[in-house]
């Protein structure tokens, strides 16, 4: 039976939230949000530990691919209850709608200690180790980089990269503290720059770098597709743990849900910059993975992943730079040149320009979470102070650099990334899932934009996400419980905020 259109809503011209957060994202700040959110380091180093898994640049480009499609399923998913509920806090918010507030704390207690805050430690780190590649760090003595709490925590260890870490953490707290214009101006400049930058290797890495078609056809030697991977899921275990790495660097498209206060206009921009986000950077993940492969055969690939320290879009460049050696006639056989030494400041400032500007992302939409859940008495109450000037959520964002600075120098956030996944997809699955629930608890609200395909869109993602979350189960199941508790762990926290709900 057709139903009749839904009227689209009239344009919200509202200036300020009734929260009292400043409405200053427009569309393309938007677009940008999301798309800085999602690139990071991932995009320049998953390829090798995925290549090492499988074996086949063929399975690699598909786990990038169906990462991507399984992405944008969710976020074109999501976007339907964006559309419908724009609120500070996002999906916090979303999930109090669906489920009520206990499911929606722990998701926001997950935020807070496992799933951003530690994002945010593990992409500054990256920034900070980068720099440590162009310009040596002080670092201490090794007896106090020895220095360990309980034989398991080296505070001290890589002193001078932790220390430009919390830098960079409280230098982007800072500017998110003083406006949403500042944060989401950085975030614009730096996508656009990292982009930029990216299409510069795909043009090179396709043209001058002496690369074949016959890299992307070859498998790796003594490849067997029946003994991929030693996994305990065979092919179909190779390939989630594969997607796993791809879907880091696809991880935090849905941000730009946490800022529905300051977006202008949120139940049209959100859902519009969430499709077009999420599309722009699979083709760009796709072209670049395939640039990547197409320069550098996939045994080679698998020696970057076996070798420490090193970094596959660094050592993809420097092909490409030996090669213009060679084509221009000034290879060095002794010495690097200046172009190989070129190649590899290039594709470290790459690597600087999209971690500090999915750093500033993060800190700029993550901290509304805490704002939304203080709002509603469950988290500590000076989190729901919004600035009287820079309108602002200032101490919420205090507080979540605080955390995430305290998981730098606990040397620990590399440990609970490895969770973040696992954490991460059992709350899109329920964030999905919540499609048909709203639909049935709210029937009658205007939607400006309905999830494409429903309700077969909507479920394939749910069991996407099931079947991620078990297969997960199967392989890293310490990883993945640990991720679990760390969850459970917000629940006497909760007991104890409502205790004070009147």
């Amino acid at each position: 039976m057709l139903t009749k259109p839904e009227t689209f809503p009239e344009k919200d011209t509202q200036t300020t939230h009734q929260s009292g957060l400043l409405r200053h994202i427009g569309v393309f700040a938007a677009v940008t949000v999301v798309m800085s959110s999602m690139i990071g380091s991932g995009v320049f180093k998953k390829i090798a530990p995925m290549s090492d898994g499988l074996q086949s640049p063929g399975l690699v480009l598909l786990a990038w691919l169906l990462a991507g499609i399984v992405t944008l399923m969710g976020s074109l998913t999501n976007a339907e209850i964006a559309g419908l509920i724009a609120e500070p806090g996002g999906q916090y918010v979303y999930f109090r709608r669906m489920y009520g507030k206990m499911f929606a704390f722990l998701y926001g207690w997950a935020c807070f200690a496992v799933i951003q805050s530690a994002s945010q430690a593990s992409i500054a780190y990256v920034f900070a180790h980068s720099v440590n590649t162009l310009v040596p760090l002080p670092q201490l003595s090794p007896e106090l980089e020895a220095f360990s709490l309980f034989g398991v925590i080296y505070p001290l260890k890589n002193f001078g990269v932790k220390i430009l870490t919390v830098c960079l953490l409280c230098l982007l707290t800072t500017v998110n503290y003083r406006g949403v214009k500042y944060g989401s101006s950085v975030s614009a400049v730096f996508t656009s720059s990292v982009v930029l930058c990216i299409f510069t290797i795909v043009i090179l890495g396709l043209t001058i770098s002496g690369g074949s078609m016959d890299n992307i056809a070859t498998n790796a030697s003594g490849f067997d597709i029946s003994r991929v991977n030693t996994s305990t899921s065979g092919l179909l275990g190779a390939m989630f743990t594969a997607m796993v790495s791809a879907f880091w660097a696809y991880d935090g498209w849905n941000n730009l849900s946490f800022l529905g206060g300051e977006v202008k206009n949120p139940k049209r921009t959100i859902p519009l910059a969430l499709g077009i986000g999420v599309s722009l950077v699979t083709g760009i993940y796709l072209l670049i993975n395939f640039t990547y492969l197409y320069v550098m055969p996939i045994d080679e690939m698998i020696a970057v992943f076996n070798t420490p320290n090193t970094i596959a879009a660094v050592e993809v460049v420097k092909k490409i730079a030996t090669s213009a050696e060679n084509f221009f006639g000034i290879a060095h056989q002794d010495t690097p040149s200046i172009l190989s030494l070129s190649g590899i400041t290039f594709i470290s400032t790459l690597i600087l320009l999209a971690t500090f500007g999915s750093t500033n992302s993060s800190i700029l939409s993550t901290s509304r979470v805490y704002f939304a859940m203080a709002k509603d008495g469950l988290f500590f109450k000076k989190a729901a102070y919004c600035h009287p000037v820079y309108k602002t959520p200032s101490i919420a964002l205090l507080m979540q650099c605080t955390w995430s600075c305290i998981l730098v120098f606990s040397g620990s956030f590399d440990q609970l990334t490895d969770m973040l996944i696992f954490a991460a997809f059992i709350f899109y699955g329920a964030g999905a899932f919540g499609v048909f629930v709203l639909r049935r608890k709210m029937p009658d609200a205007p939607r400006p934009y309905k999830a494409i395909g429903y309700p077969v869109l909507p479920a394939l993602f749910v069991l996407c996400c099931i079947a991620l979350v078990t297969v997960s189960l199967l392989e890293r199941p310490l990883q993945s419980l640990t991720g679990l508790f760390l969850i459970l762990t917000g629940l006497p926290f909760y007991l104890s905020w409502k205790k004070n709900i009147v």
